[in-house]
């Protein structure tokens, strides 16, 4: 039996979605722990495309059981169009396939428009969020006014329970220049999510029960951990925790059955949104990286900002997440420069550190320093085997793994799952 989490070590999209899926094809549980329909996987699968925002990237592969954390925050709307829109993929999910935690928080539409509310009143000040509820579905969830799934299964109780929501969010509304929602309006959204409730699950049981049965179970996050409530570049984040410790508290199992802890990290640095970025290359480089890389959100389609790769915040991801080993992505996309950059460190106030300071005005103030190290001329996409790398790759990689002080596990050099390099096997204990 086996247990590996799976997070981001940079500001999110590093390549999960491969990773995941080829994991998943060894798990037999795949669960999400945090997050909502803000961020996004891509799956590539016998040249098909797949992309998944909520269900988690077992539903693709027969025979594994996909379950959807309390820690995540459920758009009932999106879930039930995501899975029409698998199943017109021809993927088979049921309620013997796909369980979703009973405690989840329902994101509505009062948090989705509280989210552009927000972003537009903040002006220059605006965090740069996807507008899809997330932020005010955690914040109404920690006020103990959200409604959950398993409402649901007690209409008597829902009208309070949405007097209790409305209160908060219409003086919110009011202020901000909106016209008050009507609860009649939130109680037909929380009927329409009721085909959910065939998916509901006491999912800590299910996960307790796999665990009895020696089942190889996958824990899946969204995001980064530079995008964590507490460790990231905060107020630039997203609302839930992203680092591996999550993966208990949002699913129900006990931290010491997590296992392994694999991070995924991309050869280079990108970015969406707004916040500080200090290898960030807003020049020929950068947009070199970004077409080579198809640098484009999944959810949301905006352009990443890219840069070079910063050694210092991955390393501050490891310690932070207890990252065991690396998944080192998008290497294919470094063919080519004659040289490369790697910030081993930031200069502050004249000074040098070996941290991300914790304040908004010192991160924007940090400049890196960096290391200039030989580029490769042959290509490795497609490489299979350590092999097939040039010697100059080879060398980056280990070079890498020397100053974020974690071992490479995995290697990918293509969007095809096939085109992977395995080090290390994250399943086995």
């Amino acid at each position: 039996m086996g247990s590996v989490v799976v997070v981001g070590s940079q500001w999110g999209d590093e390549g999960k979605g491969k990773i995941v899926d080829w994991l998943s094809e060894r798990a037999d549980v795949i669960v999400r722990f945090q997050g909502g329909h803000n961020a996004g996987h891509t799956l590539v699968i016998d040249g098909v495309r797949y992309k998944l925002s909520l269900l988690p990237s077992g539903v693709v592969r027969p025979g594994k059981l996909s379950i959807i954390g309390n820690g995540v925050v459920l758009d009932p709307a999106a879930l039930l169009s995501e899975i029409e829109t698998m199943r017109g993929h021809g993927v088979e999910i049921s309620p013997a396939t796909l369980k979703v935690a009973e405690t989840v928080p329902l994101i509505l539409s009062v948090h989705r428009e509280l989210d552009r509310l927000r972003e537009a009143a903040s002006g220059a000040g605006a965090i740069g969020t996807t507008g899809r509820g997330i932020g005010p579905a955690y914040e109404d969830k920690v006020g103990r006014r959200a409604i959950r799934l398993a409402d649901l299964l007690d209409p008597a109780s829902l009208q309070p329970r949405i007097e209790r929501l409305l209160a908060h969010h219409n003086a919110l509304r009011v202020g901000l220049g909106a016209e008050p929602m009507a609860a009649a309006a939130i109680a037909e959204e929380v009927e329409a999510a009721r085909p959910v409730l065939d998916y509901a699950d006491a999912a800590w049981r299910t996960l307790r029960d796999a665990r009895h049965a020696g089942k190889n179970i996958l824990f899946e996050g969204a995001q980064g951990a530079m995008l964590d409530i507490d460790h990231g570049t905060y107020p630039f984040v997203t609302s839930s925790n992203t680092v591996a410790g999550q993966a208990a508290a949002g699913t129900g199992v006990g931290p010491s059955f997590l296992g392994r802890t694999l991070g995924i990290t991309k050869a280079y640095t990108t970015r969406v949104g707004n916040g500080p970025f200090p290898t960030e290359q807003d020049n020929a480089i950068g947009r070199t990286l970004g077409e080579r890389g198809a640098e484009f959100g999944t959810v949301t389609g905006r352009r990443r900002r890219c840069g070079w790769f910063d050694a210092v915040m991955v390393r501050q991801a490891v310690e932070t997440g207890g990252i065991d080993g690396l998944a080192l992505t998008k290497l294919d996309v470094l063919d080519g420069f004659d040289e490369l950059k790697i910030c081993i460190g930031y200069r502050l106030d004249g000074e040098t550190i070996d941290r991300l300071p914790a304040d908004t005005a010192r991160q924007a103030r940090v400049e890196p320093v960096y290391e200039t190290v030989e580029g490769w001329k042959r290509s490795t996409k497609g490489a299979r085997s350590w092999g097939e790398l040039p010697a100059e790759a080879v060398k980056y990689v280990r070079h890498v793994e020397e100053l974020v002080k974690a071992p490479v596990s995995m290697l990918s050099t293509s969007p095809e799952r096939i085109d992977t390099i395995l080090v290390d096997d994250p399943f086995r204990i």
